[in-house]
Formats: structure tokens, C-alpha cells, sequence
């Protein structure tokens, strides 16, 4: 049995007072790629705030990465992102400094002193997401496909056991997508480390086909758990 990086057992999530999904029930386990698929407006990103400790928990039970989200103290919301990789559709990097210095900046964040170790750090990841030799770059200097790189190398810093994923392809033509999804289902395999990404992309979901969470009418529902009733 693989190892469960989340968990979520009768979980209601709310915004401010509005019940946005109910009764939520899934399990993403280690090295697994699950898409988050449905319209707009259905509560797709409530989830991915939820998971990584922006909207709190009120009903429910669940676990992210060994963090249990229940009324979880917004002191230890840094230490469960620590164990995430978050990566957004629109880069995020802070356009003053090169990549290089983007990712120090991350590391020094989240806790990190050691010049040597740091180095040896950001030489890893940029290698991982196939940028060792552009730390020097300025982002404007980049294309799109090279900076959501850049964005996923920082999302590997801290050795996630999880990266949540929103719209990564969004901003990027179709063959850049092609090599972005690559590399996230590479990171899934080779390293154990579990993809949730959320997209409305369904060339990219066709493509990589893999299991999906849907966001309807109030719920989440799981291909997986549909394939299994077919299954009986």
C-alpha cells in the first residue's frame, strides 16, 4: 500500500460562510498525478487553498503531507508549505533578481543558512528542470515555458512530497505545454512526489491521461472511484 500523502475524509469547505464543496472523500498517494478538473466558479481553487493552509478547516478530517489540516494553527502553515511545492499559472518569480537569486531567496525564506549547501541546492533543481546553465537570467530574459521551469525548480527546493499545480500550462502554447507536462510526470515518477494539478486543459489531461478529480455541483468526484464501481 503506497504511502498516503493526502488524505481527506467528510471534508466541508467553506468561503467565509458559504459552503463551497461537501463531503469530500479522497486519497492522493506518493508519486501519484491526479488533475483537478471543473468549471469555473466550482470550487477548485477553495480545495488547492485549503490543502495548502490558506482557507482553513472547519469539517472534516484531513492530512497533507503528515500535517493535519483541522484547525490548524496558522503558525505551522509555514512549516506544512515548507513541505509543499506550490506552482502558479503566472510564474510568480520576482522580476529584480535572476533565477539564481529567486530560488536563494526561497531557501533563505524557509530556513536554509548554509552558502555551500544552498549552492549545491538550486544546481540541483535547475538541473532537474533542465535550466543548469541559465541561474545568471534575468526573467524578462526568459521565455514563458522557461520561467514556469524556473517556477517548478522552485516548487523542488524543499523536497516536496507533494506539488500542487494551478493551471501550469495556462499561459503557454502547446508545445511548451507538451515539455512542462513532461517534466511534471518525470518529478511524479522518478522522485515520489505527488502532482495535483488543476486545469482546464483537456488537449493536456487527452495527452497524459491519468486520474481525475472533478469539482460539480457541490462535490469532488474521482474517476478512480467510478473505474472501481465498474469494476465489480
Amino acid at each position: 500500500m503506497a504511502e498516503a500523502v493526502v488524505s481527506l475524509k467528510n471534508v466541508n469547505i467553506y468561503q467565509g460562510a458559504n459552503l463551497i464543496l461537501q463531503n469530500v472523500n479522497f486519497t492522493v498517494s506518493k508519486g501519484e498525478f491526479v488533475y483537478l478538473v471543473g468549471k469555473t466558479g466550482t470550487g477548485k481553487s477553495s480545495l488547492l487553498k485549503t490543502l495548502y493552509g490558506e482557507l482553513s478547516l472547519k469539517e472534516g478530517t484531513a492530512a497533507v503531507v503528515g500535517f493535519d489540516l483541522k484547525g490548524m494553527d496558522w503558525k505551522k502553515v509555514p512549516f506544512l508549505r515548507r513541505n509543499l511545492g506550490v506552482v502558479f499559472q503566472d510564474f510568480q518569480l520576482l522580476t529584480d533578481r535572476n533565477v539564481h537569486e529567486n530560488l536563494k531567496f526561497v531557501l533563505k525564506a524557509t530556513g536554509w543558512k548554509d552558502e555551500r549547501l544552498m549552492e549545491e541546492k538550486i544546481n540541483d533543481v535547475l538541473d532537474k528542470v533542465g535550466l543548469k546553465s541559465k541561474g545568471f537570467k534575468m526573467p524578462f530574459e526568459m521565455s514563458g515555458g522557461e520561467q514556469q521551469r524556473v517556477d517548478i525548480a522552485r516548487a523542488l527546493l524543499n523536497s516536496p512530497k507533494l506539488i500542487l499545480a494551478d493551471e501550469p500550462t495556462g499561459n503557454l502554447d502547446p508545445e511548451t505545454s507538451d515539455e512542462i507536462m513532461q517534466l511534471l510526470f518525470q518529478i511524479s515518477k522518478d522522485y515520489g512526489t505527488a502532482v495535483i494539478m488543476a486545469t482546464h486543459d483537456f488537449i493536456v489531461i487527452n495527452r497524459y491521461p491519468s486520474r481525475m478529480l472533478k469539482t460539480e455541483l457541490g462535490k469532488v468526484i474521482d474517476s478512480a472511484a467510478v473505474t472501481e464501481q465498474h469494476e465489480y
